[in-house]
């Protein structure tokens, strides 16, 4: 084992049904961490990996949440919580001095920081406070200010996967949109080449990031993406890190548009679902995320990466078979 690398640890990743937990947790895996595989669904994919621990929790929003969480972790003596989805950072926020209290680490920015990512409503107001260029977006009694003839983006100011998204090209179907849409945003829609950039921020503000083109996107994941770097778009996406006061492992999505102009579009506080390909690429993503939750210097020099470097993904059969059989091998774990 390397010098700088931490030794195994047991850490509790959330979301394992989704690309970003299901990722992360093979690659701690593979880095030969512990991972106890966390998920509200019975019959996640992440459970199915090798060498897990899978365990069934409740929904982000059920008043048993945090109980579960802390009563697994302390059952499991795990040694920290990484979530892979929006929906569990709020009630872990909540929770992080009890967890820290029985040992379990987090490594998330301040709550201020967590929830102007959350809400998209106040993502665009910190963004624009601070010059970095963003989509106008409209919301709460500003949605009869969107204007006519422009090309819209309706969506959730608390939604993350692409769900309920909806593109129109009229005003009237945006307001229309609007009242279904929880807690709606109507914004304008960017045009050009999409990227996501993968970034880990120190706890002294320094930043890496590795910059992905998406090249081909269905269902909000990116099929198909390539590493390239530009220094305009690098300096935007840092510019969006500082502006939101970001701290540890977060993602970055915006355009580069025909004419040059970059627009960040979003900032999540947790892994991306493409980043495998930063791994590929050469940077040691989730190796210095781990240094860095546990108290260890990140070594920004194993953050860099080669351009030009590609990842096609795409849906596969992971297994078939009687649900009763996935149902067991997640309730095997602990019961609290």
């Amino acid at each position: 084992m390397p010098a700088d690398q931490i030794a195994p640890r047991r850490i509790l990743v959330t979301g394992t049904g989704a690309n970003p937990g299901f990722g992360l947790a093979r690659s701690l895996t593979r880095l030969g961490h512990r991972v106890i595989a966390a998920d509200a669904n019975p019959l996640a994919p992440g459970f199915l990996l090798p060498q897990v621990v899978p365990q069934v929790i409740p929904s982000a929003d059920d008043q048993d949440y945090r109980a579960r969480m802390t009563g697994l972790c302390r059952a499991l003596a795990v040694h920290a919580v990484v979530p892979a989805i929006e929906n569990d950072l709020p009630p872990l926020l909540r929770m992080s001095s009890r967890l820290e209290e029985i040992g379990v680490r987090m490594w998330l920015p301040e709550p201020a920081s967590v929830h102007a990512c959350i809400d998209k409503a106040a993502f665009h107001r910190v963004l624009t406070e601070h010059g970095v260029p963003t989509p106008r977006s409209w919301w709460g009694d500003t949605l009869d200010l969107v204007p006519e003839n422009t090309r819209l983006v309706v969506k959730p100011r608390r939604g993350h996967g692409a769900q309920h998204v909806h593109f129109v090209e009229k005003k009237e179907h945006a307001l229309l949109l609007s009242e279904v849409v929880p807690d709606a945003l109507v914004q304008e829609r960017v045009y050009g080449t999409e990227f996501t950039a993968d970034c880990l921020v120190d706890r002294t503000g320094r930043a890496s990031a590795i910059l992905r083109r998406r090249d081909l996107v269905k269902a909000g994941l990116a099929a198909v993406s390539t590493t390239f770097h530009d220094t305009t778009v690098l300096d935007l996406v840092l510019a969006a890190l500082r502006a939101v006061r970001a701290e540890g492992l977060c993602c970055v999505q915006g355009f580069v548009q025909d004419d040059g102009q970059v627009t960040i579009t979003e900032l999540n506080v947790r892994i991306a679902g493409g980043f495998p390909l930063t791994e590929a690429a050469g940077a040691d993503l989730v190796g210095q995320m781990v240094n860095g939750l546990f108290g260890l210097p990140v070594d920004h020099d194993r953050l860099t990466y080669r351009t030009g470097v590609f990842l096609t993904n795409y849906v596969e059969t992971l297994a078939v078979g009687e649900t009763t059989d996935l149902k067991r091998i997640a309730m095997n774990g602990v019961t609290t």
